[in-house]
């Protein structure tokens, strides 16, 4: 649900919304060898299914620099977990090249799937023996 309300908010931004998705190797290379859960094809269905969603591409780099810099959005939006400086935006020089701008939209607190699976890895966990 979280992104969810994220893409409805990034909509409201603008006229066209493109969803980018890290590959599954990106998500690997990102999160562990454990993920993704979903694979890339049936995660872009799903987020293109969305109303709020006009087109979803996938990228393989692990970070968005290329496809933002063949894209050109004028908005590009990120996750307030990164407003504070602390995590590296690797795409905000590029945006910022040719006059984009990035925004940061809040989190949905609860809304991860890694939330998700340590969720259910308690509920389900075997007790040892």
């Amino acid at each position: 649900m979280g992104h969810v309300r994220s893409f409805r908010e990034a909509k409201a931004l603008g006229d066209i919304l493109i969803v980018g998705l890290n590959s599954d190797a990106g998500v690997r290379a990102i999160k562990g060898d454990l993920r993704p859960v979903v694979c890339e094809l049936d995660r872009a269905e799903t987020v293109a299914a969305l109303e709020s969603v006009d087109y979803v591409t996938i990228f393989a780099e692990a970070d968005p620099v290329a496809v933002l810099s063949r894209l050109r959005p004028d908005i590009h939006c990120k996750g307030a977990d990164y407003a504070d400086g602390k995590r590296p935006v690797p795409e905000q020089p590029i945006v910022e090249a040719y006059g984009g701008q990035i925004r940061f939209l809040p989190l949905h607190e609860g809304r991860s799937t890694s939330g998700l699976i340590e969720r259910i890895v308690r509920a389900y966990a075997v007790p040892e023996k």
